[in-house]
């Protein structure tokens, strides 16, 4: 039994490392706002995610996957989710990368905490693709790999969430380090980058929504 339970341990924590090495909107922020802000306002947009990423599993998990999969939702899901990354994309693009930058790696206006979770929990909560990987995953959990069991399903979720949380901590870390090298210029490069991959995501989801399914 605790062979069988470290195997399923061990397949989630390579499908975690799988998701947490994906470039994408929710990469690009966790690394923003740690470098700007430091490791704990990185902490808690890790957590925002993982929060998301639990709801999923949780409402997944309860019998509702037949929902999601509805092509009506996946519609309203698409159009809110690419308006919503859409204008953070934006905000990062046009207005943020503009503002002049007062960067100081000692001295961090903080956020509140509760802002941050938030932050995390919307960019990852409201992309259309994660939910389909939760769906996914669930499904190869229960018919591929075999997992029937209440214990082995959850384990398996389980080690997959964890996996993608210490990895969110390690990526605030790093990012956290590069502060001391940074100047205003990078900062405001950065805004750029994370507004344009989150624009682009967003006016994706939109034309997906609008002329195909998701």
């Amino acid at each position: 039994m605790k062979t069988i339970r470290m195997e399923i341990v061990l397949k989630g924590i390579v499908s975690g490392f799988v998701l947490a090495i994906l470039v994408g909107p929710v990469f690009f922020t966790l690394l923003q706002t740690s470098i700007e802000r430091g490791f704990w306002s990185g902490v808690y947009v890790a957590i925002g995610i993982s929060m998301s990423d639990a709801m999923y599993i949780s409402l997944s998990y309860l019998g509702f996957s037949s929902f999601f999969n509805s092509p009506q939702f996946q519609l309203y899901l698409g159009y809110i989710g690419g308006f919503i990354i859409f204008c953070f994309g934006a905000y990062y693009l046009f207005i943020k990368s503009r503002r002049k930058v007062s960067f100081s790696a000692a001295h961090v206006e903080e956020k509140s905490p509760l802002r941050l979770l938030a932050k995390g929990f919307i960019i990852n909560g409201f992309n259309p693709m994660v939910l389909i990987f939760w769906i996914g995953t669930i499904s190869i959990a229960t018919s591929e790999l075999g997992y029937t069991t209440r214990p082995q399903t959850l384990t398996f979720l389980f080690s997959i969430v964890s996996t993608v949380f210490i990895t969110d901590l390690i990526k605030a870390k790093l990012a956290d380090k590069l502060r001391v090298v940074l100047t205003p210029n990078i900062i405001r490069f950065m805004n750029i980058i994370l507004g344009g991959v989150m624009l682009t995501l967003g006016m994706k989801l939109l034309y997906t929504a609008q002329f195909g399914a998701l």
